[in-house]
């Protein structure tokens, strides 16, 4: 291993010597603990000395005929104690409670989607529709909330339903072992090691490579400002601060965590090498990385001023990320206004490829929460991204973290009466496809589903046997497929000629009318958000050809159109949405 690389935070492979290294014949383990006064590797025979290696600051022990599968642990001694730990690059452990890392054979599972990996890209001109998804809650096997499906059988069941609902790209919340179901997994213990919830690294593998042979890509949410802080984790790992600050004001996180501290070459290396594992040994398609208005800011408050450090860090690990694993993605889900994080490091930005909307979600999910008549002095809510959007490639979500702990689903935060939730989410979908940017929605939300997710459930599938929610579900699968079959809804998202308002100047009505265009093709789509029908709109196009009905929210019979000799006139039906070519 190149030292001075690990210690000043330029390593991506440090996973290549650290951990455990399997082989029949021996098996050879490596930790660092430089505050150590001396290490042990506990296996269940019992305790086996390591030797100091490299500077001193190493330890390294390797034991013969050893099984894989075999569970281990690190006993370190400081100040006159000790503490038992698994093994931060271990590259597996034991299912929680238990917490030992374990023995894997980590070149035994051989990949076969050489096609994909050579051609994948970052989906800029592409359609990019992203489910989101929690593994163990999309479906149950059965009745026990500590039953989940393995990976393989998870693909079995996730991939024929996404590809009829029309997503062409998973994003799984973080997969990294974690000690508590209630965490989702954003803190962990193992950031090399996948969840032993759902079976082994190898059955992970099995569900990327299902994936990319049915054309789906995989996301993997990385957490890379906090960890958990469990004794037998990175915490205090040599008796010392090693991977957190000293300073327990900026050393603790609001969730109850330790904050990994930045400046630190070593937890830099680690944190990229992490990463970088996830893209080259999993074969992930891109990394979504979680809460990073707390690496441009000391714990994500603007007042204390930047976080030069942290931000060094990204940037250098985002562009080596991509020169390792070319047509990989990296996405940042960023409540700041920090400017350039979708630019490369090279032109002073962070190097993402797409960012979080976070407020386009906040500001339209305001909008249909409102009775409707406030929704006209509102009404800019839904124009107010479109003065913003070219500062950065932006991603439009609906995720998990809106339909959780009391705030209600997406369904449910609409207005008014049942059937007109239904009526007005169909619209809010329609106008998420329409509007630029990439698009990204939670399990769940797709079946308009009122209950909030819980972790502990599989999302309500039950409620399709209503006919309301399963022709809404039904209108999903249309506008989704919609969506993946014409380009004016993604060749040209972070281009100003993509985009053109034709009216959001009907504030009293609350009408709206949005043109996407591609290089061959124009979309149109009218939305109607007051709660009355609005007859005779009328709305100029200019070289307006005969247009052809795609898709409307509400039944056709409802609302109508007809060319006129310098556009089209509608009767549009509250809180509907129309899809037109045009």
């Amino acid at each position: 291993m190149d030292l001075q690389a690990f210690y000043t935070g330029q390593l991506l492979d440090a996973h290549q010597w650290l951990g455990a290294k399997y082989a029949p014949e021996k098996t050879t383990f490596r930790t660092f603990a430089p505050s150590a006064q001396k290490v042990e590797l506990l296996l269940e025979s019992g305790p086996v000395p390591m030797q100091k290696t490299l500077n001193g600051q190493f330890y390294e022990v390797s034991v013969d005929n050893l099984p894989a599968g075999t569970p281990y642990e690190y006993r370190i001694y400081a100040r006159g104690s000790y503490t038992d730990h698994c093994d931060p690059y271990g590259n597996y452990m034991e299912r929680r409670p238990d917490h030992r890392s374990i023995t894997w054979d980590m070149g035994a599972y051989k990949f076969a989607d050489d096609v994909w990996m050579k051609t994948r890209t970052e989906k800029k001109d592409g359609p990019l529709n992203i489910y989101e998804i929690h593994a163990g809650s999309f479906k149950k096997p059965g009745f026990n909330c500590d039953d989940w499906y393995s990976y393989p059988e998870l693909g079995r069941e996730l991939i024929p339903y996404m590809k009829e609902c029309g997503y062409n790209f998973v994003e799984f919340l973080p997969l990294c072992e974690h000690p508590s179901d209630e965490s989702w997994g954003y803190q962990q213990t193992g950031y090399f090691a996948p969840t032993s919830r759902y079976g082994t690294p190898d059955q992970l593998k099995e569900l990327i490579d299902m994936l990319h042979a049915n054309g789906i890509g995989a996301i993997i949410d990385f957490v890379p400002v906090h960890f958990a802080m469990d004794s037998y984790g990175l915490s205090k790992f040599d008796g010392s601060p090693l991977y957190e600050y000293p300073n327990s004001d900026v050393g603790m996180s609001e969730w109850g965590t330790c904050n990994f501290m930045h400046s630190r070459g070593e937890v830099k290396s680690f944190l990229q090498s992490s990463a970088n594992f996830w893209l080259s040994e999993y074969h992930f398609d891109g990394i979504r990385m979680d809460a990073i208005s707390r690496i441009i800011f000391w714990q994500g408050d603007e007042r204390r001023g930047v976080n030069g450090n942290a931000l060094d860090f990204v940037k250098y690990m985002n562009s080596s990320l991509k020169k390792l694993n070319p047509g990989c993605m990296l996405i940042a889900e960023d409540s700041t206004s920090f400017k350039g994080i979708t630019k490369s490091a090279k032109d002073g930005g962070l190097g993402f490829d797409y960012k979080w909307d976070l407020g386009w979600m906040h500001d339209t999910l305001d909008f249909f929460r409102l009775d409707p008549k406030y929704r006209p002095e509102n009404y800019h809510k839904l124009t107010f991204s479109m003065l913003y959007f070219g500062d950065e490639n932006y991603l439009l979500p609906l995720s998990h973290d809106e339909v959780v702990h009391m705030k209600g689903s997406i369904t449910n935060k609409m207005y008014g009466t049942l059937e007109e939730k239904l009526s007005q989410a169909k619209a809010l979908y329609m106008y998420m496809m329409i509007h630029p940017g990439k698009k990204l929605n939670f399990m769940g939300n797709e079946l308009g589903q009122f209950k909030e997710w819980i972790e502990r459930y599989g999302i309500d599938f039950d409620v399709l046997q209503d006919p309301r929610f399963r022709a809404f579900h039904d209108y999903m699968k249309k506008l989704n497929n919609l969506y993946l079959e014409n380009p004016a809804f993604y060749e040209m998202d972070y281009e100003k000629e993509g985009f053109e308002w034709a009216d959001c100047g009907q504030e009293s009505r609350c009408i709206y009318a949005i043109i996407r265009r591609s290089k061959k093709e124009r979309l149109l789509a009218v939305f109607n958000l007051s709660g009355t029908l609005q007859k005779g709109y009328s709305l100029k196009l200019k070289d307006a050809k005969e247009p052809e009905m795609l898709l409307c929210s509400e039944a056709e019979e409802n609302g109508s159109y007809h060319k006129t000799e310098d556009g089209l006139e509608f009767d549009l039906p509250p809180f509907s949405a129309m899809l037109l070519m045009i």
